[in-house]
C-alpha cells in the first residue's frame, strides 16, 4: 500500500510541474526516493517509465492547445518542454500521428493521454511461491559496469545483456566459474542501490567469494579490473523465475510491486538485488531473484 500511496504522490506531483523543467530524478526526490528504486516501482506499476508519462502528458495537451486555441507552433514547443520547433515536431507527429500545424485544423484525429489515476482493483487469485531468507554479508568477486537508471528493468535496451555477452566473450565470466570448485560455479548478477541523487546504478556479474574460491591470483584480479563487491547483513525476499530468457525476470519484479509488496506489508529496501544462474539448477530454472526487504 505505501508504493502506491507514494506513486500517486509522484503522480500528483508531476501533473503539478509538467510545465516546468521536470524529470523521473527531481519527482523520486519529490517522494523521498532514489531515482533508480523510482524509475523501477514507476515503470512496473505504471508500465511505462516516469519519463514516458511525463512526454506523453505533455503531448497530449499540447494537441488540445493547438487544436482549441491559438498558440503558436514555436510558442507550443517551448511551453511544453522542447528546446526547438523541429525536436517538438518530431516528437508529436510520432505520438498524435499528425504534425503540429494539421494539429489547428479542426477535424484533425488526435490522441488523448490522460492522468493517471491509483485505483485498488481486485488482482492475484494465482500462487506465488517465494521464501524469506536471513543472508548475512557476503562477498563476491565482479566485473563492475554502471548503466543510466533508466536502463534498469527496460524490456527493450539490451545493455546489460550485451554486457553479458561482452564478458562471456572476453572470457571474463569463465576466469571467475574457474575459481570455483565445480558444481558451485553459479553466476551472480548484482544491482547496486544508489543514493537518491544518483542517476546511474552499478550491475556487477561475479562469483562468490568465500572459503572455498580460491584466490591465488586474486591480487591480480584486482589490478586487472575486476572489483570486490560486499552486501550487508540483510533479510531478502527469494523468487525462483522459471522460463527461456530473462523476461521471467521482469514478469517477477512485476508480481513483487504489484501483489507480493500490497498483501505482505514488505517493503523493499536500498540495498543490493541480485540474480543466481546456477552451474546445476533445477529443470527450467532461469534463475534465482533475491529482493532486500524489510517489514
Amino acid at each position: 500500500m505505501e508504493a502506491m500511496y507514494l506513486l500517486q504522490n509522484a503522480i500528483t506531483y508531476m501533473e503539478e510541474h509538467l510545465l516546468e523543467s521536470i524529470s523521473y530524478e527531481a519527482t523520486a526526490k519529490s517522494i523521498g526516493m532514489s531515482s533508480y528504486n523510482f524509475h523501477r516501482v514507476f515503470r512496473f506499476m505504471a508500465g511505462m517509465t516516469a519519463s514516458e508519462y511525463i512526454r506523453n502528458r505533455r503531448l497530449s495537451l499540447a494537441g488540445q492547445e493547438l487544436q482549441n486555441g491559438d498558440i503558436l507552433v514555436i510558442d507550443a514547443a517551448y511551453k511544453y518542454g522542447y528546446d526547438t520547433p523541429e525536436s517538438f515536431s518530431k516528437a508529436f507527429s510520432r505520438f498524435h500521428g499528425v504534425t503540429p500545424t494539421q494539429a489547428k485544423r479542426k477535424g484533425t484525429e488526435l490522441r488523448l493521454f490522460n492522468p493517471l489515476v491509483i485505483k485498488i482493483t481486485m488482482e492475484g487469485g494465482n500462487i506465488m511461491h517465494y521464501k524469506i531468507a536471513v543472508q548475512e554479508s557476503q562477498k563476491f568477486i565482479t566485473i563492475i559496469k554502471a548503466f543510466p537508471n533508466v536502463k534498469m528493468n527496460d524490456e527493450n535496451d539490451q545493455s546489460i545483456p550485451n554486457f553479458w555477452t561482452e564478458c562471456h566473450n572476453n572470457q571474463q565470466i569463465q576466469r571467475l566459474k574457474s575459481l570455483r570448485p565445480k558444481g558451485k560455479r553459479d553466476v551472480y548478477g548484482l544491482c547496486s542501490p544508489t543514493l537518491k541523487n544518483e542517476t546511474h546504478f552499478n550491475y556487477g556479474i561475479g562469483i562468490l567469494l568465500d572459503e572455498e574460491t580460491d584466490v591465488s591470483t586474486l591480487d591480480e584480479l584486482l589490478n586487472s579490473g575486476y572489483s570486490i563487491w560486499e552486501t550487508k547483513p540483510m533479510d531478502y525476499v527469494v523468487f525462483k523465475c522459471f522460463g527461456n530468457d530473462s523476461r521471467c525476470i521482469a514478469e517477477t519484479w512485476s508480481k513483487f510491486f504489484k501483489e507480493f509488496i500490497p498483501q505482505t506489508g514488505y517493503s523493499q529496501t536500498e540495498d543490493t538485488d541480485y540474480e543466481i544462474y546456477f552451474e546445476e539448477g533445477e529443470e527450467g530454472l532461469f534463475c534465482e531473484l533475491w529482493i532486500p526487504v524489510k517489514k
